[in-house]
């Protein structure tokens, strides 16, 4: 009889087991589990929401505007000398390699130096990047807004000189419409390794 009730707990604790590692290592009803590369602290839900900014025409706009298809963003500055162009060129080309494999994305620069970046030098410095690009500004505290939505960093040096520079986190996210934000890279990666990673998410909407 003691043998019985043995086997019985053993089989009672094994399914408990079973269980618990069901509940901890189940992808909850993610479609986006086998994608995900990044860690991030308080989860996907913790990056990103509204916004509303200014775009290239002066129009104030939302994200609900902004976010009608898959979104590549991208917070910098105009005024940059290295780092954002080469990024958003590289997010362009990732675009491109995209478009080739039949995804419909586009890439989005919010400024996070409104004081410069005029509607219209947003204008003129998409243009020279590439013709989808939506470029967005707004005021210090719409940008400020943005920015903390999608947890970035940003500080001015020295705002009292003319030419001041910006230092500011250099991700790039990706946004799904109706989605949210779905995943985040690093500036080291090639528009081939952005394009490849966002793929896996796109071919699951």
């Amino acid at each position: 009889m003691t043998r019985f009730y043995a086997k019985v707990a053993t089989a009672l604790t094994l399914c408990f087991l079973g269980a618990l590692a069901f509940v901890v290592l189940r992808p909850n009803g993610d479609r986006f589990a086998p994608c995900r590369e990044s860690v991030i602290s308080g989860g996907v839900d913790s990056i990103g929401g509204p916004f509303t900014l200014v775009d290239e025409t002066g129009t104030t706009v939302t994200d609900q505007d902004i976010i009608t298809k898959p979104t590549l963003l991208y917070f910098g500055y105009t005024f940059c000398p290295d780092v954002c162009p080469l990024d958003n060129v590289r997010n362009a080309q990732a675009v491109d390699l995209l478009t080739d494999r039949g995804y419909d994305v586009q890439p989005v620069f919010i400024s996070v130096d409104p004081k410069r970046d005029t509607p219209e030098v947003m204008a003129d410095f998409t243009d020279l990047i590439h013709p989808k690009m939506i470029g967005l500004t707004g005021s210090e505290a719409q940008v400020k807004a943005a920015s903390q939505a999608y947890r970035t960093y940003f500080k001015i040096n020295t705002p009292e000189e003319e030419f001041y520079l910006v230092d500011h986190s250099t991700f790039t996210y990706l946004v799904l419409p109706k989605v949210g934000f779905v995943e985040f890279f690093r500036r080291e990666l090639s528009a081939e390794d952005i394009a490849e990673k966002s793929a896996c998410f796109l071919e699951r909407m």
